[in-house]
């Protein structure tokens, strides 16, 4: 089945700042702007990435007041593309989305509607890709050698038992994105997935997937 794709690049403002991750040459950056790094060291147990590769933050830690929880709410799964993982939620801080873990997608809980409301409003579901060898949940939905999304139109996906079928998936610049109106709509029974579209030369990504999907 051919993806219906496109690629948009629109002038407007940028949407807060980025985060660079390493995790041995792995980098990752913000679902949502783009600025030079600057090295946040975290305490604790190193974060790990879907394959169980410490992941050390480039960047500012997740603001606190985003609440994020890292799982507990059911599961994100796109069997097409063989992803499974746990869901949390997250809150947009400052303009910024900023999932704060590399294993899980996380819902938006100040846009749109939550998972259980599906049926009235947009859910909104961010989730990171990494780069240089790295494997977050972004990467299954991402073609990085052809610079598109692997995810095809008609695919499955569920987002806490609520199927949805893919209906588009685009590429827009990070720039370019927050004043997207079409992105953001908060409409009836509508799924948009972002991730970053790393790039096949190991440089920061510069745009963001939007996977649509209706209910199922």
């Amino acid at each position: 089945m051919t993806t219906r794709h496109t690629t948009r690049r629109r002038r407007g403002s940028v949407l807060g700042a980025a985060v660079g991750v390493l995790a041995v040459g792995m980098v990752v950056t913000a679902i949502v702007g783009l600025t030079l790094p600057h090295t946040h060291q975290t305490g604790g147990p190193p974060t790990l990435d879907l394959a169980g590769h410490p992941v050390q933050v480039d960047g500012p830690a997740p603001a606190p007041s985003a609440s994020a929880t890292p799982s507990g709410v059911g599961r994100f799964a796109a069997p097409s593309v063989g992803l499974d993982v746990p869901l949390g939620a997250l809150s947009v801080v400052d303009d910024v989305v900023e999932p704060p873990g590399f294993t899980s997608a996380y819902w938006v809980r100040n846009l749109g509607v939550a998972p259980t409301d599906a049926a009235h409003g947009t859910v909104f579901v961010a989730m990171h890709s990494l780069r240089g060898g790295g494997v977050g949940p972004g990467n299954a939905l991402i073609d990085v050698a052809a610079g598109r999304p692997r995810i095809a139109t008609g695919a499955a996906i569920t987002v806490d038992d609520v199927r949805y079928r893919v209906t588009r998936t685009e590429t827009v610049g990070k720039g370019d994105i927050h004043a997207d109106a079409e992105v953001w709509a908060n409409t009836p029974g509508r799924l948009v997935v972002i991730t970053c579209l790393q790039r096949a030369d190991g440089e920061r990504s510069v745009s963001n997937v939007v996977v649509e999907a209706v209910r199922a």
